[in-house]
């Protein structure tokens, strides 16, 4: 008797749609609802540890007032004090645990791609409380990164509790992190593409709207436990014209430029890191001795520097005092980032991006703060590979929509120039590190849209349920050019498949060589498929049943019209990619 297969013969036939959501994903938004208030009550709760944190260090107080950095007088104790605050976020990753090393980002999106979404509490703790401690103690970064991470544990340990797909957890894990940056920063339609853009992987109702549904619940609750309207207000703007959208594509190429270089010099520090003759635990120190030589320098860098952001924006830096902050600040951060203490990206990208920005405003017409405003939005754009995010982020942080035009210029030139000199954006090349690939373009697989009556071979050759075992046998040893083929009966409808293990099989069991195909095929289940059935459904059945050959059948006769090879699925992918580089 032929082989039998216990699975389901035919794929799955329900009537193909434009999208492959089901009634999960209700159940999924409604499980974004918690994970959007876990990102909200995370995010206050980090800046309440930040604002803890600056307090003890610089002013010797137990408060959870915000305060400025700046604002501290400690003499030289500035040099020790980011030294001291590391080496306890050292102690915390040798001891606690090293996943809270890095900014955030890239974890989470290892964890989506390689760690089926799961996060642990471990993590969900200690990653928002080193953070405090670095940025508190003068790390120079922001809290995004930080809470990104953290928020996306909050949805990945909510996913945990129930029976959900890694692809479930995926969409809880990323609806947490855009919570926890909506938390942050009051930003929700960018916290949506970011998640998007750069975390989700996809673009399917299935994700999207409990993500869109976690962020809008967080912007609600923000509100109430934080603030309200734009987190950096601006008055002015520059009315679009045909010639500021050339200055900002042009402002988007150069910020596009130092998006490069400072992913390179960030990674060749973390090189050099490496190289040390210490354990990794001490190298945050040697990252705070740098921050504070540069505090020593500059105070306005010490800390995430929100309110240098808003100066900026403002207009309220000479030329000399751009330039130091942007020198300063580029410096110190790299070296912090590199030593791999914890700490966020996003805010000192748009102190370097609006310095540069309001650095070649001062050459170029309007209000310097807009031009710092579109170089936020082009440093996001370029650095993180996100440019309508980075657009629309630089709108919403500072209410200023009517500038979206010229945000998407620079947006766009940035995001252009980085992706031609840059092979990996910050964020991917520590996984790239790894040994891990990841490809940031999405297209449509055409696995997931062609059907096979397009692909199959018309025609197959089959056999005759007619055929006795002896024909059956003498042909696969002599004239057979595959390893299996359709049987079908007087008209042409499908019994089942025979293939040269079976004709091998018979002559070792001894099968009654006058039997025919039909007898021995007929009352087995066999897997085929329909004309539209989608070619990555019939790639699912052959890796089921392990047959490289799937007969195609008529709807409602099931006569064998056709029949589909694995060298049929890679010529059709074959051919989708050769017309893109002929």
């Amino acid at each position: 008797m032929a082989q039998d297969y216990s699975i389901n013969p035919a794929p799955d036939t329900r009537p193909l749609g434009d999208h492959s959501a089901d009634w999960r994903m209700v159940m999924l938004a409604l499980a974004a609802i918690v994970a959007g208030a876990g990102g909200a009550l995370g995010a206050w709760l980090l800046l309440r540890l930040i604002a803890l944190a600056t307090n003890l260090f610089w002013f010797g107080g137990v408060s959870t007032a915000t305060t400025d950095i700046g604002a501290s007088h400690v003499g030289l104790w500035v040099l020790a004090i980011p030294a001291i605050g590391s080496v306890i976020v050292g102690l915390m990753a040798r001891f606690g645990s090293e996943k809270i090393r890095g900014h955030g980002i890239p974890e989470a999106i290892e964890a989506i791609l390689y760690g089926e979404s799961r996060l642990s509490l471990k993590v969900a703790i200690l990653k928002p409380l080193s953070s405090a401690i670095s940025i508190g103690s003068g790390g120079p970064f922001g809290a995004e990164g930080p809470i990104i991470m953290t928020g996306g544990a909050i949805g990945s340990l909510f996913a945990q509790c129930f029976r959900l797909s890694a692809a479930e957890r995926k969409t809880l894990l990323v609806a947490g992190a855009a919570a926890g940056m909506t938390g942050i920063f009051g930003t929700p339609l960018a916290a949506i593409l970011l998640a998007v853009e750069v975390l989700l992987f996809e673009w399917k109702p299935r994700s999207f709207v409990p993500v869109a549904i976690a962020v809008l619940v967080s912007f609600a609750l923000r509100q109430l436990l934080l603030d309200h309207g734009p987190l950096f207000p601006m008055a002015t703007s520059l009315p679009f014209s045909g010639g500021v959208a050339g200055m900002a594509l042009a402002l988007g190429g150069v910020i596009g430029l130092e998006a490069a270089l400072l992913s390179s010099c960030l990674y060749r520090i973390e090189d050099l890191f490496h190289r040390l003759p210490i354990h990794w635990m001490w190298w945050p120190a040697l990252g705070g001795v740098a921050v504070g030589i540069g505090g020593w320098i500059d105070m306005r860098v010490l800390g995430a520097g929100y309110g240098n952001i808003q100066l900026l924006l403002d207009g309220a830096f000479t030329l000399k005092m751009i330039a130091l902050l942007l020198v300063v600040k580029a410096a110190v951060w790299l070296v912090a980032l590199g030593s791999g203490t914890s700490g966020g990206v996003l805010a000192p990208l748009l102190i370097l991006g609006g310095a540069t920005g309001a650095l070649l405003g001062h050459f170029l017409p309007g209000p310097m703060g807009f031009w710092a405003m579109a170089g936020m939005g082009a440093m996001m754009s370029g650095a993180m590979r996100a440019p309508l995010t980075g657009a629309l982020f630089a709108a919403e942080l500072t209410g200023q929509f009517n500038a979206l035009p010229v945000l998407m210029a620079a947006s766009i030139g940035a995001y252009g120039i980085s992706v031609l000199v840059m092979r990996r954006s910050i964020l991917t090349e520590k996984i790239a590190r790894r040994g891990r690939h990841i490809l940031q373009e999405y297209t449509v697989d055409p696995l997931d849209f062609m059907q096979a009556g397009q692909i199959m071979t018309h025609n197959p050759q089959t056999l005759r349920g007619a055929m006795q075992l002896r024909e059956a046998s003498a042909f696969f040893a002599q004239s057979a050019k595959h390893r299996s083929y359709p049987v079908v009966d007087e008209d042409q409808r499908l019994l089942g498949l025979v293939s040269r293990s079976d004709a091998l099989r018979w002559r070792v069991e001894g099968a009654s060589s006058v039997q025919t195909l039909a007898e021995v095929v007929s009352d087995a289940s066999q897997p085929f498929a329909r004309a539209r059935s989608p070619i990555g459904e019939v790639a699912d059945l052959m890796v089921e049943t392990g047959i490289g050959r799937i007969p195609i059948v008529e709807d409602d006769s099931a006569r064998v019209i056709g029949i589909l090879s694995r060298h049929d699925l890679l010529k059709a992918r074959s051919t989708t990619r050769g017309a893109e580089r002929r």
